[in-house]
């Protein structure tokens, strides 16, 4: 599990007007603050409720996703018996800009682009460069369907960074959340797991 750094919390949040130009002609018009949303798929009828705290570039994050979560959707997601939620944290400046380019994608691509994200994690997040980073998210942006415009118009909404930052942090306090990923599942708080750990915990609730 990544432990959240209260110092790297902050150096993110003061960071957040740095940010390298997305586009260069990109122009965002003023707006209120947006109204932000976790993202969920499954059933909202089903029996479970489980919340996924989780950073794009979390490398234990990663692993939960190659490892386990493709079986939980397809057994018990997907079947409607878990309905599921994905809570963003972030560590770092390219994890909120991974944020960003799934969020642009809306309800239809988000869970597509977050799958894109967490399986080359190692690629996309591997330079020191900011801007190598850009042009990497940039690329799977593209390849899930979304436009050079619109990928500049996500990109270039501060509002939305200064949101989405202050939406992640009401989540961690609330959910008193010290790293990730974290599972919360009918309300009770999990660290990370194997996939039969985790179905003997739901086989458990659905029987009962």
């Amino acid at each position: 599990m990544t432990m959240i750094n209260r110092r790297a919390l902050m150096a993110l949040a003061a960071a957040m007007a740095a940010m390298p130009a997305w586009a260069q002609d990109a122009t965002a018009p003023a707006a209120a603050a947006p109204e932000i949303k976790d993202f969920s798929i499954g059933s909202p009828d089903a029996p479970i409720k489980m919340v996924e705290y989780a950073s794009f570039t979390c490398p234990h994050c990663a692993h939960f996703h190659e490892t386990v979560f493709g079986q939980l959707k397809t057994n018990y997601i997907d079947t409607g018996k878990v309905h599921f939620t994905l809570k963003e944290v972030y560590f770092d400046r390219y994890g909120l800009w991974a944020a960003l380019v799934a969020r642009c994608g809306g309800d239809l691509r988000y869970f597509g682009i977050q799958d894109m994200l967490f399986s080359t994690q190692g690629e996309w997040a591997a330079s020191e460069d900011p801007n190598v980073v850009v042009q990497n998210l940039r690329k799977i942006g593209l390849t899930a369907g979304l436009t050079n415009e619109a990928l500049d118009a996500c990109m270039a909404d501060s509002a939305m960074v200064e949101a989405m930052v202050a939406h992640f942090e009401a989540n961690m306090a609330a959910d008193k959340i010290e790293g990730t990923p974290t599972l919360i599942i009918d309300g009770e708080k999990h660290s990370n797991m194997s996939y039969e750990d985790l179905k003997a915990i739901l086989d458990k609730k659905l029987a009962g």
